[in-house]
């Protein structure tokens, strides 16, 4: 129904910058909440940020002030800004969407992005 295609990751060394992007396309009528999550290998799932429709944000400790979360609403597009990155933020991340496909339900489903590879060296 709703499918969420990311791009952006990659290798980086320590200190680098990477911007993953995240778009879904699909049965949408509107997206609530999204979010980036992270999963390094032999670790559960873990929150990175989040951004509400009107913007507002959160974020885990380990990445506020590295990482900014932003959206594009007309393009159902959410990005990861990462700054100064470090070995420990080597993981899956995984973007998320809280979205509404039945406008007389309003029932909010969350769907996942297929995950990007995120790895800093070092």
């Amino acid at each position: 129904q709703v499918q969420l295609v990311e791009s952006g990751g990659g290798l980086v060394q320590p200190g680098g910058s990477l911007r993953l992007s995240c778009a879904a396309s699909g049965s949408i009528f509107s997206i609530n909440d999204m979010g980036w999550y992270r999963q390094a290998t032999g670790k559960q799932r873990e929150l990175v940020a989040t951004i509400t429709s009107g913007g507002s944000t959160n974020y885990a400790g380990s990445v506020k002030g590295r990482f900014t979360i932003s959206r594009d609403n007309a393009k159902n597009t959410v990005y990861l800004q990462m700054n100064s990155l470090k070995p420990e933020d080597t993981a899956v991340y995984y973007c998320k969407a809280d979205v509404v496909i039945n406008v007389v339900s309003t029932r909010e489903y969350d769907y996942w992005g297929q995950g990007t590879q995120v790895s800093v060296s070092s």
